[in-house]
């Protein structure tokens, strides 16, 4: 048992080294009058930082399943101070080289990170719930393009990754290349009323298989859900779009999912009334290597430079000055 939790803990310190080189990095001119958890080569990392730091660790171990329990907490406490303090000495190490970080580099990275967000609105919230301004999110910005900089230059010539490299990973891990089961669907509503009477429901099932007989002999499908189908999906001649499991009600999706593409339903009936649902599309589950593969290149390429990175960081602690302040259970 205490070795499988070894195991696990060290998957766990391997995941967040992962991330020195990707994560946000700390804010210079914010520490202020907080509390440090830490002093590298007299450069203070503030409480602030620490807390924001641990939240998003554990917000990205849950989206991967992981409840820390309290041992395990404190070992991540423990190693995510490290992890500040190694970001420290990395970046403090690239302004000796005279590493500097173009301004315009700096403004096209933070105009990607826009993109993500649907407004700007959207853009300011997220940076008022991480605590942080537009400056030093560009100070974060600058300390990581500066460590990527001395990252390449110490070990570019021993982080290319290959397709050959890529492609193997793609097919040894095809668990991690799945995508949720969807479809893609359209229909033709006739709508009867819940309070509908057997006299009500019998017309409405004889107007729906007219239209069924007009599609078995050869009438366009789309054409005839623009001019029969009673739900508003009709003007696009039924199209519903993309849609997984859980989405539409059970008889729905039971019939959605049995059919392969091209195939039309049987009459399905549901709380809406009769439909006739054609299958589209049904994607691949397993996304297709040249979608990700720029992915995968990028995550290889992480991993190497975090088998060189670990020892190198190493090497720069014997000649620093590091002081912990942050209280830790032994």
């Amino acid at each position: 048992m205490k070795q499988k939790y070894k195991r696990w803990f060290s998957g766990l310190i391997m995941v967040l080294v992962l991330t020195w080189i990707v994560s946000p990095l700390h804010a210079e001119g914010e520490s202020g009058s907080e509390n440090h958890v830490a002093v590298v080569n007299g450069s203070p990392i503030t409480e602030q930082e620490f807390e924001r730091e641990m939240t998003r660790v554990e917000q990205m171990l849950q989206s991967r399943g992981k409840h820390l329990s309290a041992p395990e907490t404190e070992r991540v406490r423990k190693q995510v101070l490290e992890d500040l303090i190694n970001r420290e000495l990395l970046y403090q190490e690239s302004r000796k080289k005279g590493i500097k970080v173009d301004e315009v580099a700096i403004d096209e990275r933070l105009g990607k990170l826009k993109e993500q967000f649907p407004s700007e609105t959207a853009y300011k919230t997220a940076l008022e719930q991480a605590s942080l301004s537009e400056p030093s999110l560009k100070d974060q910005i600058r300390q990581e393009m500066a460590i990527q900089h001395l990252i390449d230059e110490q070990f570019g010539d021993k982080l290319t990754v290959s397709d050959g490299e890529s492609e193997s990973y793609y097919q040894d891990h095809p668990d991690f290349f799945k995508r949720p089961e969807q479809v893609r669907a359209s229909h033709i509503l006739i709508k009867v009323d819940p309070q509908a009477n057997e006299s009500e429901k019998a017309e409405a099932r004889q107007r729906i298989e007219k239209i069924q007989e007009k599609i078995r002999q050869g009438e366009d499908f789309e054409a005839l859900a623009r001019q029969y189908s009673e739900c508003p999906s009709a003007a696009k001649g039924g199209d519903l779009q993309y849609f997984r499991r859980g989405q539409m009600v059970k008889p729905f999706e039971t019939a959605a999912f049995s059919l392969k593409p091209g195939e039309v339903s049987e009459i399905v009936e549901t709380r809406f009334g009769y439909h006739l649902i054609k299958l589209t599309d049904k994607p691949d589950q397993t996304v297709p290597y040249e979608d990700v593969k720029g992915k995968i290149k990028e995550f290889l390429r992480q991993e190497k430079a975090r088998g060189e990175t670990i020892p190198y960081v190493e090497t720069l602690k014997k000649g620093a000055e590091v002081e912990r302040l942050m209280k830790t259970e032994p």
